[in-house]
Protein backbone atom coordinates (compact mmCIF):
# COMPACT_ATOMS: atom_id res chain seq x y z
CA UNK A 1 0.00 0.00 0.00
CA UNK A 2 1.45 3.44 -1.10
CA UNK A 3 0.87 6.23 1.16
CA UNK A 4 0.97 9.69 -0.33
CA UNK A 5 3.15 12.83 1.49
CA UNK A 6 -0.44 14.53 1.15
CA UNK A 7 -1.62 11.60 3.60
CA UNK A 8 1.23 11.75 5.66
CA UNK A 9 0.75 15.86 6.30
CA UNK A 10 -3.03 15.35 6.75
CA UNK A 11 -2.61 12.60 9.12
CA UNK A 12 -0.33 14.79 10.87
CA UNK A 13 -2.19 17.84 11.06
CA UNK A 14 -5.27 16.00 12.94
CA UNK A 15 -2.65 14.85 15.26
CA UNK A 16 -1.39 17.98 16.21
CA UNK A 17 -4.95 19.56 16.29
CA UNK A 18 -6.20 16.54 18.70
CA UNK A 19 -3.18 16.92 20.50
CA UNK A 20 -3.38 21.00 21.00
CA UNK A 21 -7.06 20.50 21.72
CA UNK A 22 -5.73 17.98 24.96
CA UNK A 23 -3.65 20.46 26.02
CA UNK A 24 -6.22 23.13 26.05
CA UNK A 25 -8.52 21.01 28.05
CA UNK A 26 -5.98 20.15 30.69
CA UNK A 27 -5.21 23.61 31.02
CA UNK A 28 -9.00 25.04 31.61
CA UNK A 29 -9.24 22.46 33.72
CA UNK A 30 -6.52 23.41 36.40
CA UNK A 31 -7.48 27.03 35.71
CA UNK A 32 -11.49 26.22 37.03
CA UNK A 33 -10.26 24.63 40.02
CA UNK A 34 -8.65 28.04 41.08
CA UNK A 35 -10.86 29.61 43.71
CA UNK A 36 -10.48 33.58 43.75
CA UNK A 37 -8.40 33.74 46.55
CA UNK A 38 -5.85 31.61 45.09
CA UNK A 39 -5.79 33.72 41.81
CA UNK A 40 -5.38 36.88 44.05
CA UNK A 41 -2.58 35.13 45.76
CA UNK A 42 -0.48 34.33 43.39
CA UNK A 43 -0.81 37.90 40.99
CA UNK A 44 0.42 39.17 44.44
CA UNK A 45 3.72 37.07 44.23
CA UNK A 46 3.82 38.03 40.86
CA UNK A 47 3.38 41.37 41.45
CA UNK A 48 6.26 41.23 43.81
CA UNK A 49 9.04 39.26 42.17
CA UNK A 50 8.43 41.39 39.04
CA UNK A 51 8.99 44.78 41.73
CA UNK A 52 11.95 42.78 43.27
CA UNK A 53 13.52 42.35 39.43
CA UNK A 54 12.92 46.06 38.47
CA UNK A 55 14.63 47.22 41.79
CA UNK A 56 17.48 45.04 40.85
CA UNK A 57 17.99 46.54 36.91
CA UNK A 58 19.84 49.71 36.70
CA UNK A 59 17.81 52.46 35.46
CA UNK A 60 17.29 53.22 31.99
CA UNK A 61 19.95 55.02 29.67
CA UNK A 62 22.89 54.15 32.61
CA UNK A 63 25.47 50.63 30.63
CA UNK A 64 24.57 47.20 32.73
CA UNK A 65 27.79 46.09 33.47
CA UNK A 66 31.20 47.40 33.69
CA UNK A 67 33.76 48.89 31.58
Amino acid sequence: MKFSWWKLLGLAGVGGVAATGAIIARDQRQRSQLTPDDVRVRLQERLAEAQASSADAPPSGEPAGPR
